[in-house]
C-alpha cells in the first residue's frame, strides 16, 4: 500500500481524516478494489484551509527561481513514475492503457510549463504623463502577483491531466492549493501530489482532500480565505458555484455538445478518421469529444459509410488488455444512461448505424444518424461513446445547427475552401474552432475554455496563470521639477 492511500494531504503530511472514514476505490471494468481513499469532512476542510493560508504566505515569498526548481524536480519525478501513474489511471478510471499512458506521459510537461510561465510574471510601465495635468514627476508600473489560496476541483475523466492543468499554473505562479479530485478517481491525484512532496514543496502549499464533492464543495467554495476557484465539471454544478462563491475569481470549464461540420468539399478520409478518434476516446467522456456531426447532404452517405467502417474497427474491452483502444465508462450507471439516450434517440426517429450495445460498464461505439438537431442526444451533453449525425442543406444551415445548443466549448469544420473556413471560424460560437480537425485536440499551452453555458475563464498554463494572479498598480510620486 502506498503511503498516501486512505490519507489526506494536509500541511505537508499524509494524515487520517478527522472521522477516519475510508472508502474503497473499484475498477469500473470488473469491480475489483484497486485502492483506498479517505473520506474528508468539513472539519478536514478547515484544517486544509488553515494550512493553505500559511502555505500561501510562504510560497509567495519564495523566489520564482526556487519555485521553478521544485516544480522541475516534480516534473522529473512524474516522468520517472509515468508508468505507475498510467496503471493507476487505467485501474480507477477504466480507460485503456494506451490512453492512460498518453495522459500520464504529458504530466511532466505540464508541470514544466507551469515552472516556466510562473517564473515570468511580467508587469508593464504606465505612460502617466500622457494624462493631461500629469507631468514627469511620476512613474507608474504594474506587478502581477499570486492571488493566494486556490481551490481546484477536478473531474474523473482525466484524473492526471486536469489535476495538473490546475496545480501547475497555481503553484508555478506562487499560490497555495486545496485540491479536491473526483471521488471516483482520487488515487491518481494522490500519486501526483506525492511527486510534489518528494520534490520539496513546502508544507501547506499543496493540500488534497478526497471524498464527497457535495459535502466538501460548499465549505471550500464559500470560504472567504479562498481567492480563486478553478472547477471542471457539469454546467449545473458550475452554476451553483457561482451562487455560493462570493467575491472571488472563478474559472469554470463546464459542459459541452461539441459539433463538427463536414462541408461538401471536405476530405472525407481525413474527416472520418478524425471523427472516429474524436468521438470515442475515453469512451466519449471528454468535454471536447465529438458529440455532433453536421454533414452536408451531398456527402452524407459517403461519410456515414466510411465512418461506419472505422468505428466498427475500434477495439473495445478490458482496459488493461493489449491492443484495447476504448475501455469502460466510469461506472455501470453511466453506461446505462448513455445506452438509454441512444435508445431514446432511435425512438424519436433517428437511425442506429452501428454500436450502442450495453455490457456492464461498456457501451460499444455508436453512430446515430438522421438526428434532429433539436433532439436531446444533440442538445444535451452525452459524455459517452456515441456520435449523432445530422444533415444540412447549406453552409448557412450547418453553421446554424452548430450554434443551436446552449454550449460553446469546442468545434471543428472540414473544408478545402478558405472562405468557408474563415466564415466558420468567425461564426461558430465556441471557445475553440478547429479547421480540418475535430474539437478533441488540445495543446497544453494553448488557451482552453468555452463560451455560453460551457463556462468562463481559460485554462492552458499561461492563460491559467493570468487567471490565478492579480495585477497591482504601483505609482511613485516625486516632486514637481
Amino acid at each position: 500500500m502506498k503511503s498516501y492511500e486512505g490519507k489526506l494531504l494536509i500541511n505537508g503530511a499524509w494524515v487520517d481524516s478527522v472521522s477516519r472514514k475510508i472508502e474503497e476505490i473499484k475498477s469500473p471494468f470488473d469491480g475489483v478494489v484497486v485502492g483506498q481513499a479517505a473520506v474528508a469532512s468539513v472539519a478536514d476542510v478547515e484544517l486544509a484551509l488553515q494550512a493553505a493560508v500559511s502555505g500561501a504566505e510562504i510560497w509567495r515569498r519564495t523566489p520564482a527561481h526556487q519555485r521553478s526548481a521544485i516544480l522541475l524536480k516534480a516534473a522529473e519525478l512524474a516522468d520517472q513514475r509515468a508508468e505507475e501513474i498510467a496503471q493507476i489511471i487505467s485501474s480507477e478510471n477504466g480507460k485503456s492503457l494506451i490512453e492512460a499512458r498518453g495522459e500520464a506521459g504529458r504530466s511532466g510537461e505540464i508541470i514544466r510549463l507551469g515552472a516556466f510561465e510562473g517564473a515570468h510574471l511580467y508587469g508593464s510601465s504606465l505612460p502617466l504623463d500622457a494624462n493631461k495635468g500629469t507631468g514627469l514627476d511620476k512613474i507608474g508600473f504594474t506587478l502581477r502577483q499570486p492571488v493566494g489560496v486556490v481551490v481546484a476541483i477536478s473531474p474523473f475523466n482525466y484524473p492526471a491531466l486536469l489535476v495538473l492543468h490546475k496545480l501547475a499554473p497555481a503553484l508555478g505562479s506562487g499560490n497555495s492549493v486545496v485540491l479536491k479530485p473526483a471521488r471516483a478517481t482520487p488515487l491518481t491525484a494522490l500519486a501526483i501530489a506525492q511527486c510534489f512532496l518528494d520534490a520539496g514543496l513546502p508544507a501547506g502549499v499543496l493540500n488534497v482532500l478526497t471524498g464527497s464533492g457535495s459535502e466538501l464543495g460548499d465549505a471550500l467554495c464559500s470560504d472567504s480565505r479562498v481567492r480563486k476557484i478553478s472547477f471542471t465539471g457539469s454546467t449545473s454544478t458550475g452554476t451553483y458555484i457561482t451562487r455560493i462563491a462570493g467575491v472571488k475569481k472563478l474559472s469554470l470549464e463546464l459542459g459541452a455538445s461539441s459539433p463538427v461540420v463536414v462541408l461538401p468539399d471536405a476530405d472525407l478520409e481525413l474527416a472520418t478518421r478524425a471523427v472516429a478518434l474524436g468521438g470515442y476516446i475515453n469512451s466519449g467522456q471528454v468535454c471536447i469529444s465529438v458529440q455532433r456531426v453536421i454533414v452536408h447532404e451531398k456527402v452524407k452517405d459517403d461519410f456515414l459509410q466510411a465512418l461506419k467502417v472505422r468505428v466498427e474497427a475500434i477495439k473495445v474491452g478490458d482496459p488493461k488488455a493489449d491492443g484495447i483502444e476504448v475501455g469502460t465508462l466510469i461506472n455501470a450507471k453511466e453506461a446505462e444512461r448513455v445506452a438509454t439516450s441512444i435508445r431514446v434517440a432511435i425512438s424519436e426517429g433517428a437511425t442506429l448505424i452501428t454500436g450502442g450495445e450495453l455490457d456492464g460498464s461498456i457501451v460499444s461505439p455508436a453512430i446515430v444518424a438522421d438526428v434532429n438537431p433539436s433532439a436531446s442526444i444533440a442538445q444535451d451533453e452525452l459524455f459517452g461513446p456515441a456520435v449523432a449525425v445530422s444533415t444540412a442543406t447549406s453552409v448557412e444551415e450547418a453553421l446554424d445547427f452548430a450554434n443551436s445548443t446552449p454550449y460553446g466549448l469546442g468545434s471543428g469544420v472540414f473544408t478545402r475552401d478558405v472562405d468557408s473556413a474563415i466564415r466558420a471560424a468567425r461564426e461558430i460560437d465556441s471557445g475553440i474552432v478547429h479547421i480540418n480537425w475535430t474539437p478533441l485536440w488540445r495543446a497544453d499551452l494553448m488557451p482552453y475554455g468555452g463560451l455560453k453555458a460551457s463556462g468562463i475563464g481559460k485554462e492552458g498554463v499561461k492563460s491559467a496563470i493570468e487567471e490565478m494572479t492579480e495585477v497591482k498598480t504601483i505609482i511613485l510620486h516625486g516632486r514637481n521639477w
